[in-house]
């Protein structure tokens, strides 16, 4: 898993588990320390190789954190799998937002 900050996205690419949970965590936090933290973040999953469902409670978290800090967060291009776990848990309008860049 990496992830890049290229201007207001931040592109995640390779697997997100439980196993990278803890790194991606890391730089996500160290993203959103900066001083010039954008207003609107997207955050882009089109490099996401697979996904446990720990990927659905860390969305869930993202959307907290920016709601804290009043930064508007979509999602973009989200894998299907975790949209189907999302589903499964009734938590999938939380992650698709109708701003997430989703079709529903």
């Amino acid at each position: 898993m990496s992830a890049t900050a290229e201007g207001e996205v931040l592109r995640i690419t390779g697997a997100l588990d439980f196993q990278t949970l803890p790194g991606v965590i890391a730089e996500a936090d160290r993203y959103v320390a900066r001083a010039d933290l954008p207003q609107r973040l997207t955050i882009d999953f089109s490099g996401v190789t697979g996904i446990d469902s720990s990927a659905v409670a860390l969305l869930l978290d993202w959307r907290r954190r920016a709601a804290e800090r009043h930064v508007a967060l979509e999602f973009s291009n989200l894998p299907q799998a975790l949209l189907a776990l999302a589903e499964l848990y009734g938590v999938a309008e939380l992650i698709r937002s109708p701003a997430s860049g989703v079709a529903p």
